[in-house]
């Protein structure tokens, strides 16, 4: 009977999941995407200008697939950004863009230092634009 009751509320927690979950594409369809995830230490208090600040920015870069500003629950001087793009090239691209390059000259004096730095290559995901296929 425990076993039965264990399976079931097992199921019922997953069955969120299971709606949430994409078809994942093909890796051999789709060119190679480029991800980071940053990071970046904000001086006291600076955190949500800082947070502010990058999102304003990246309202329209293009390549960009998905970009993710977060707080740091254990660390009030703390921010988490995640990006993916299409390519390297085009996250590249990106840092010369007038609003980026604005961006990052209004952000420079709140920032302390930055953290653990990550280079991934995504496959796909909920929530996120998937680049056109060619």
């Amino acid at each position: 009977m425990q076993k039965k009751r264990r399976t079931l509320v097992t199921a019922i927690a997953l069955a969120p999941l299971a709606a949430c979950q994409s078809t994942p594409p093909s890796t051999t369809a789709r060119k190679a995407m480029y991800g980071t995830i940053a990071k970046i230490k904000t001086k006291p208090g600076q955190r949500d200008a800082l947070a502010s600040i990058l999102l304003q920015a990246t309202q329209s870069m293009p390549g960009c697939l998905s970009y993710v500003v977060a707080v740091d629950p254990a660390d009030t001087d703390a921010l988490w950004v995640t990006e993916i793009g299409e390519s390297a090239a085009s996250h590249k691209a990106s840092l010369d863009l007038p609003a980026i390059r604005a961006a990052l000259q209004a952000g420079r004096p709140l920032i302390s230092g930055f953290g653990e730095r990550f280079e991934t290559h995504p496959v796909g995901g909920f929530g996120m634009r998937l680049p056109q296929d060619h």
